[in-house]
């Protein structure tokens, strides 16, 4: 029998919560879109309550004490929805909720934040590549450079080579990851990061523009994502099937190629896969007269090869466990070698003839990519925690030349080791005030070093470690008005070997310079604490106005330090890291059928990282630059079945020589103005057909010395291409693609051809030429 104390206390709990239960009230609510389609699995945040999700068919429910409340109802791909509501005793309230969306805010980006959000929630400039996107532009070329120049303003121009050596972003270098991978080699660039994997795997491309630290070394101009495919979660087997050709229009022989990919995807139970595979044979690549392209980092005769496959497991509803792994090889088996023009002059280009190149095959024998991704959604309290262990193993072969003593051919090899650990935490200040918490630490191993093939080394292994710890804030005021600011602190130790340096050539009197010094070993060490800070306000649909600043940090090109190096110890060397400073403003806005975007920037570091000749001698210039531009993009639906668009960049830099003497940056670092438009037509809803220019008003910015143009000087020349892509969906599972690169067969010099200004390099662009490709989904 219970004594009678606790007898009474017993008694007063069951009356206590007898009387909190008569005076809750029951939520019941639906969320549809503006279509008035069902709208599943949208997160409704009630102020001080558990957060909930809508079911199939867009209703929650929920039991609240009686009193008002603050909801947020957010869904990936439309406008957050934030209101107030007051529970009344006894009471169940149905309430309807409608979300708005529209073009730009149905995209979305995790680059940005490393969480998901809205382009509506990113203070800075993002362009999107949908995979609709990307498909229209593989029907015209596979290269990743092409397609990126063509889509991306503030991007420079496709090289139509291997590398994209001088395809910067806003002036400075860009950093290229595979779902989040670093795949550029920062320590020492290959310029080969653009091209790292097959454009068939990626779901979608995210591009950040300006400088950005939040994912560490090597985005002084911003950062490229690719974001890769994910299975279909409605089926639980299907998959794809492309072959396709593609050859010169121009004097066809030799110059035919053919691709052949085969992809697989499902979703059963608890797991879901994607496995693909690509295989591409290049032909010959030629010009508008129809000479055959030098082979010289050309896009000639190549065989890619592409392996990926995606596994994840969903634990329960709430976390995820996922493994990605992509192959990738491009290596070029051709007949064909250089034959040198003459510079400046239009008819005598650099060409290939027959003949037997030396050296082992050009290209990128290997880049291996690797990642196990575990995220938990509410793991402590309210926190996320996304978890990601990734791997790379990169090797790229440079052609054989004489540029170092007794000839060679260079191979640039990176390994790197990561962990990354990622909290975000939502916390509510009041009903009109809400944070978003993004905080954690980054680790990374990177051993990068270049050996010539015969075995001798000219950049021995360059070990980084980097710690790097980082907070994020995202603050939304009322409904409108989003902050963002955040600090990264960069925490850099390499370590080098002792190496003998080889002698390098001088271009201007043809001798071997800075040969064998001995470079004791060393430790160079690095910290930088990182700053950006960022508002938008989105009330007005027509104006969404932001401004930002961001800074960088980079060990840039370390490795051509330590090649010419003429001091005995690594110490010793003149080697400091470059910080960038950006700031931005800009404004997008819709209204109707029409959207629009424009952004203006100025960046500037007290110390650059240009490559200059000196006597002859190349060099890293490490005098401070400051880069300026903007950009203007828009679209208008003209009619249902009419698309329209244009972009326009711009983009200028200058460096001090000497305190008040300033030069213009090169061509290798500032492109010159870019012009993009499309049109795109679809007749029939089966048949789609798109038009795209893209064009360049030219840029001369230095006179020639002795009547000669030193490396980044040549002036540019004006040029227009358009390019031609169609689609038509024979039946509900078979489409056919058709591209023509150079539609109008024009008659052009490369930008990286016109800047680099020697006889070698001086190489036109691709002639018309024609790509075709069917495919089957089941």
């Amino acid at each position: 029998m219970l004594q009678k104390p606790l007898y009474s206390t017993f008694l007063i709990l069951l009356l206590s919560t007898a009387i909190l239960h008569a005076q809750e009230g029951y939520l019941t609510g639906s969320v549809r879109a503006q279509n008035g389609d069902a709208l599943a699995h949208v997160t409704v945040r009630i102020a001080g309550q558990s957060k909930l999700q809508s079911d199939l068919s867009g209703k929650f429910s929920a039991a609240l004490p009686a009193g008002s409340y603050r909801l947020q109802l957010s869904l990936i791909g439309y406008q957050t929805l934030d209101t107030l509501i007051t529970v009344q005793p006894k009471e169940n309230y149905p309430i309807s909720f409608t979300l708005q969306g529209n073009s730009r805010i149905n995209e979305v980006v995790v680059s940005a934040s490393r969480r998901v959000e809205s382009l509506n929630e990113v203070p800075s400039s993002v362009t999107i590549l949908s995979q609709k996107q990307l498909d229209a532009q593989r029907s015209v070329s596979s290269n990743l450079s092409d397609i990126l120049a063509s889509t991306v303003p503030g991007l420079g121009f496709s090289t139509n080579r291997t590398q994209n050596l001088g395809q910067t972003l806003r002036g400075r270098r860009v950093l290229v990851m595979i779902d989040g991978i670093p795949q550029s080699t920062p320590l020492r660039d290959g310029a080969r990061d653009i091209r790292a994997l097959d454009p068939s795997v990626i779901e979608r491309v995210e591009v950040i523009k300006g400088a950005t630290a939040i994912y560490g070394n090597g985005a002084d101009g911003g950062l490229i994502n690719y974001i890769t495919k994910k299975a279909r979660p409605d089926r639980a087997f299907s998959g794809s099937t492309e072959i396709g050709t593609n050859f010169s229009l121009v004097k066809p022989g030799q110059t035919g190629g053919y691709n052949l990919g085969q992809l697989f995807s499902g979703h059963q139970g608890h797991w879901d896969y994607v496995v693909s595979g690509r295989f591409e044979q290049t032909g010959l690549y030629k010009d508008a007269d129809g000479h055959a392209l030098s082979p010289e980092y050309g896009m000639n005769d190549l065989k890619n090869w592409n392996a990926f496959t995606k596994i994840g497991y969903n634990i329960n509803s709430d976390s995820r466990l996922e493994m990605m792994y992509n192959f990738y090889k491009s290596t070029q088996y051709t007949d064909y070698i250089a034959k040198a023009g003459k510079y400046g002059d239009p008819n005598s280009p650099t060409i290939g003839i027959p003949g037997d190149r030396p050296g082992a095959p050009e290209g990128t024998p290997y880049n291996h990519n690797a990642s196990l991704k575990y995220t938990a959604q509410e793991l402590i309290g309210k926190t996320d925690l996304e978890a990601n262990v990734y791997f790379q193993d990169y090797k790229t072969l440079i052609n054989y030349s004489n540029f170092f003593e007794d000839n060679g051919q260079p191979s640039i090899s990176s390994k790197k080791l990561g962990l990354r650990l990622n909290f975000n935490t939502p916390y509510h200040w009041s009903d009109q005030v809400m944070s978003q918490l993004t905080y954690g630490v980054d680790v990374l191993s990177d051993k990068t070093n270049t050996i010539l093939t015969d075995g001798r080394t000219v950049i021995p292994d360059m070990n980084m470690r980097n710690l790097a710890p980082y907070f994020q804030v995202k603050t939304t005021f009322g409904q409108y008005l989003i902050f963002k600011a955040g600090s990264r602190l960069e925490n850099v130790h390499i370590d080098v070997p002792t190496y003998t340096t080889i002698g390098i050539l001088n271009s201007v009197n043809g001798n071997y310079v800075g040969g064998g010094t001995k470079v004791n070993a060393g430790q160079l060490n690095f910290t930088a604490l990182m700053l950006n800070a960022g508002l938008r306000y989105t009330k007005i649909q027509a104006f969404k106005p932001f401004v930002s600043f961001s800074q960088s940090f980079s060990v840039a090109d370390l490795g051509l330090v330590l090649r010419a190096a003429k001091e005995n110890t690594v110490s010793n060397t003149s080697i400091k890291a470059v910080k960038a400073n950006n700031y931005e403003a800009g404004v997008s806005g819709d209204i109707g059928r029409f959207s629009y975007e424009a952004a203006a920037y100025y960046s500037n570091s007290t110390l650059g990282a240009s490559y200059v000749f000196v006597d002859g001698n190349p060099q890293i210039a490490r005098s401070p630059e400051k880069i300026y531009g903007f950009e203007l993009s828009a679209n208008y639906r003209i009619h249902p079945m009419i698309d329209l668009g244009a972009s326009y960049s711009y983009t200028e830099g200058k460096r001090e020589l000497t305190e008040g003497t300033k030069i213009y940056l090169g061509g290798d670092r500032i492109n010159p103005p870019k012009i993009t438009a499309f049109a795109t037509i679809n007749p029939i809803s089966k048949w789609s057909v798109t038009t795209q220019m893209v064009s360049t008003t030219g840029r001369n910015r230095f006179e020639p010395v002795n009547g000669l143009y030193s490396y980044g000087t040549g002036p540019l020349k004006s040029f227009t291409i358009i390019n031609l892509s169609s689609s038509y969906e024979i039946n509900r599972r078979t489409l056919l693609r058709m591209g023509v690169e150079n539609l109008f067969n024009k008659d052009y010099f490369t930008v990286i051809s016109q800047w680099q200004s020697n006889n070698m390099n001086y190489v036109k662009g691709n002639g018309a030429r024609i790509n075709i490709s069917l495919s089957h989904s089941f």
